[in-house]
C-alpha cells in the first residue's frame, strides 16, 4: 500500500484555532517565542506512517517465537549484560547496536541538569505529568486509539499510571540512562512494549484506521508524547511557580532527546529547544482532532483513580485528592479542553494551585537548590513505592 498524503486537516477547526490563539497553544508560542507555520508541514507528516521497524522485528524474532516470559528473561539479559551469545537473531544485535551506540551530540552533564530539574521540582513534577501532559493529551482523539484498541481502560488507571510513573521516575535519576543502568533498561522495555502492542493490534484490531489515525504508536505521536514530557510539563512547572535555569531548560530537552533516542523516535524528530519544540507541536495538533467519547472515558478514569486507589486509607482523603486533581486540571488546561473532557465544576478550583505558587516561591528563598533535589528525590520515590506495592500485591490487573 502506498503512504497516504496526509494534510494539516484541523488547520482551520475551532479547537486548533483557539488553542494556538487563544489557549495553552498561544501561551507555549509566547514562553517559547515560536514562529509557527506550516512550511515544515511535509518534512514532518510522513512519520504518521512511520515506525519502529526494528522493535517490531525484535518481537516477531523473540516474543512471538516463544512464551511472552521466556522472551521477557532473554531481552533482560541483553540490556543487563550485553549480548554475548552466537545465535542471537538478527533484529536484536540491530537493536542493541544502535541502543549501545551512544550518539557524539550526547551531553552528560545537561543529562545531569534535566535529571535535577525532574527531582527538584518534587511533586509539582508529577502534578504536572498527570494534570496537565496525560489528561491534556487525552484531548487528541487519533493519539489515544491505541489505549482504546488495547483495551487500556479495562486495566483501570491506577496499573496505568503506576507503569508511567514507574517509567519516568526510572529515566529521570542521576546516570539512570547509562547502558546496563536502570533507566536504560525502562527506555528499551518500553520500546518493545510499544512493538508488540502495535503488532497487536495490526493483527487483532480490525477497524483500525490508518489513514485518518496514521500507524499505531507511529513516529509522529511519539514525538508529540516525548513534546509533552519536556515542553509541556516545563510549561506546567512554569505556571505552578516553580523557575528553572536555562542550563536545567535545556537539560530537560536533552535528556527527553536521549529518552526518544532510545526508544527509536528518529533524531531529526526530536527537539533541542522550547521554541524547536513548539513549531514541531504545532504542526503535529493540525492532523489531530478534539476529544471523542474514548478520550471522555480516560479522562475520567484518570479522575476516579484518586477514589480506587487505596493507598490513603480512609475515603475522605481520597474524594479530597481528586477534588485537588480536579482543581490543577482546571488551572493548567484550558476551560475549553476542561469542558470537551467533561472535568466537573468544583468549587474555590484556583485556590489550591494558587496555594502551591506561594509555597514554591517561599520553598525557593529558604532552601538550597541542592536541599530540594533531594527532598523531591526521597518525595517521588515514596510516591512510587506506594504505588508499586499497591499494584503489585493486590488484584489490580
Amino acid at each position: 500500500m502506498d503512504t497516504p498524503i496526509i494534510q494539516p486537516r484541523f488547520k482551520e477547526s475551532p479547537h486548533f484555532k483557539n488553542f494556538w490563539e487563544k489557549g495553552n497553544g498561544k501561551q507555549l508560542i509566547d514562553f517559547s517565542g515560536a514562529e509557527v507555520n506550516f512550511k515544515d508541514f511535509d518534512k514532518f507528516s510522513h512519520y504518521f506512517y512511520h515506525v519502529d521497524t526494528v522493535g517490531d522485528e525484535v518481537v516477531r524474532d523473540v516474543y512471538f517465537t516463544k512464551k511472552f516470559h521466556e522472551a521477557s528473561r532473554e531481552i533482560e539479559g541483553y540490556i543487563r549484560n550485553g549480548i554475548f551469545e552466537t545465535d542471537v537473531p538478527e533484529s536484536v544485535k540491530k537493536l542493541f547496536t544502535q541502543t549501545q551506540q551512544v550518539p557524539e551530540w550526547l551531553d552528560y552533564s545537561l543529562l545531569k541538569s534535566g535529571a535535577e530539574l525532574c527531582m527538584r521540582s518534587n511533586l509539582d513534577s508529577l502534578i504536572s505529568l498527570r494534570d496537565y501532559c496525560l489528561m491534556g493529551g487525552y484531548d487528541y482523539a487519533y493519539l489515544n486509539k491505541p489505549l482504546t484498541a488495547t483495551e487500556a481502560l479495562k486495566k483501570g488507571a491506577v496499573k496505568r499510571l503506576s507503569e508511567t510513573l514507574d517509567f519516568w521516575v526510572n529515566v529521570t535519576r542521576y546516570d539512570a540512562l547509562e547502558l546496563h543502568a536502570k533507566g536504560y533498561e525502562f527506555a528499551i522495555k518500553t520500546r518493545l512494549i510499544h512493538s508488540y502492542a502495535r503488532l497487536s493490534i495490526k493483527k487483532h484490531y480490525r477497524q483500525w484506521d490508518t489513514e485518518n489515525w496514521g500507524e499505531p504508536i507511529n513516529s509522529w505521536d511519539m514525538m508529540a508524547t516525548y513534546i509533552g514530557f519536556s515542553l509541556v510539563f516545563l510549561h506546567s512547572l512554569q505556571k505552578l511557580g516553580n523557575t528553572f535555569s536555562e542550563e536545567e531548560e535545556k537539560g530537560i530537552f536533552h535528556l527527553w532527546k536521549y529518552v526518544g533516542y532510545l526508544l527509536g523516535v528518529p533524531e531529526n524528530l526530536l527537539p533541542d529547544s522550547k521554541k524547536q519544540a513548539t513549531e514541531y507541536f504545532y504542526l503535529w495538533t493540525s492532523v489531530q482532532p478534539p476529544s471523542d467519547k474514548d478520550s471522555i472515558l480516560l479522562a475520567h478514569s484518570l479522575l476516579n483513580e484518586s477514589i480506587e486507589n487505596p493507598i490513603l486509607k480512609f475515603k475522605f482523603q481520597r474524594e479530597n485528592l481528586r477534588y485537588l486533581h480536579i482543581c490543577c486540571t482546571w488551572f493548567l488546561l484550558d476551560e475549553e479542553v476542561c469542558k470537551r473532557l467533561q472535568i466537573p465544576e468544583v468549587s474555590n478550583r484556583k485556590l489550591f494551585p494558587k496555594t502551591k505558587i506561594i509555597i514554591n516561591k517561599i520553598y525557593d528563598k529558604l532552601l538550597s537548590r541542592h536541599a530540594r533535589i533531594k527532598k523531591g528525590n526521597k518525595g517521588q520515590m515514596k510516591v512510587l513505592e506506594d504505588y508499586l506495592k499497591i499494584t503489585k500485591n493486590s488484584n489490580f490487573h
